[in-house]
């Protein structure tokens, strides 16, 4: 007996899901007050962000690698290093990121399992302190 493996990607439910779940983020990040200091570090046009998260969510999960093949490897903290990212704006983040993800994917364990990581990344990206200075 042989148990298949599949990706986070495939048990989510593939690019349908992926899709939805970035165009959710972005929606929370346009509306919510919560977010807005998240928001205003974005350009006015979210579409790019959104393609491009789309784009590396998809290959982190273990799909097709749409952003290394476009753009190389992520270097995401020296990509993002010209945004102004403080407590404020990571916490903004993580919350759109999370109600997205409740939002869009259905079973609580996968959305636990992706979240650890997210929630990493996220403070990784932070480059100021709470005083606005360099982390």
């Amino acid at each position: 007996m042989s148990e298949e493996t599949i990706t986070l990607y495939e048990a989510i439910g593939g690019d349908a899901t992926i899709r939805a779940l970035t165009r959710r983020f972005y929606d929370l990040m346009d509306t919510l007050p919560e977010a807005a200091r998240c928001r205003a570090i974005h350009a006015p046009d979210l579409s790019r962000a959104e393609e491009k998260l789309y784009e590396y969510l998809t290959g982190y999960l273990g799909g097709p690698p749409l952003y290394t093949d476009k753009y190389g490897h992520p270097r995401l903290r020296a990509r993002h290093f010209v945004a102004p990212i403080g407590p404020a704006e990571r916490d903004e983040w993580m919350l759109c990121f999370k109600q997205a993800m409740e939002d869009t994917i259905s079973h609580p364990k996968l959305r636990e399992i992706i979240w650890a990581p997210i929630e990493r990344l996220a403070f990784h990206m932070q480059n100021r302190d709470e005083a606005g200075g360099p982390a």
